[in-house]
């Protein structure tokens, strides 16, 4: 038996199906619908305050490890804490290890390129890895006038949203942008970050 998988860095349901060669595959995205629920990290019936699907965050074992680094790059960059952690969550869930098959690492999931110009020398180092992402998160800001933008230029470069006006008309985008946004209104109204 072989096993397969395909999945994004913060995927809500995961589905299986097995081949008639007995390959098993997992995925975010089945591509027929021969495959069956496996599991869903969304709460049944649970939404964020913006209507998007409400993540099984009890799931996320160290949510609140890093609050201090997530206050402390706010006050450094003028940001919510609250809004950085929404990154840090739909880039990661909060894994400090992950990388993505586009080579984005780490917690905030920062790309070696942008690593190196805003100084990150150890993109798997959680602080390091918050300082930077928020730093790069407030020149978006800073750059576009709005989080939503911001959040856009964060998932598809600041070229895509400069190139389209606004959010890049990418699924995967307007899905990120959806789910950053109700995270940080979450987080904002029921789960401040704190020390």
């Amino acid at each position: 038996m072989w096993l397969v998988l395909a999945l994004s860095a913060y995927a809500g349901n995961y589905y299986t199906y097995t081949a008639p060669d007995g390959t098993v595959v997992l995925t975010d995205s089945p591509p027929h619908a021969g495959f069956d629920l496996w599991w869903s990290d969304t709460e049944a019936g649970r939404t964020l305050p913006n209507g998007v699907a409400m993540p099984r965050l009890d799931r996320i074992a160290n949510l609140d490890t890093y609050d201090d680094a997530f206050l402390y790059a706010a006050a450094a960059n003028g940001l919510p804490a609250e809004l950085i952690k929404a990154v840090a969550v739909a880039e990661s869930r909060m894994n400090p290890g992950a990388v993505s098959p586009a080579g984005a690492q780490g917690l905030m999931q920062v790309m070696p390129a942008t690593a190196r110009a805003l100084g990150l020398t150890n993109p798997f180092d959680a602080e390091q890895s918050i300082t930077a992402g928020a730093s790069y998160l407030a020149r978006q800001v800073a750059a576009f006038g709005s989080y939503t933008l911001a959040i856009a230029a964060y998932n598809a470069g600041p070229g895509a949203v400069r190139k389209y006006g606004g959010v890049p008309p990418y699924a995967e985008t307007t899905t990120y942008v959806a789910r950053v946004l109700g995270l940080y209104e979450h987080f904002r109204d029921t789960r401040p970050v704190s020390r």
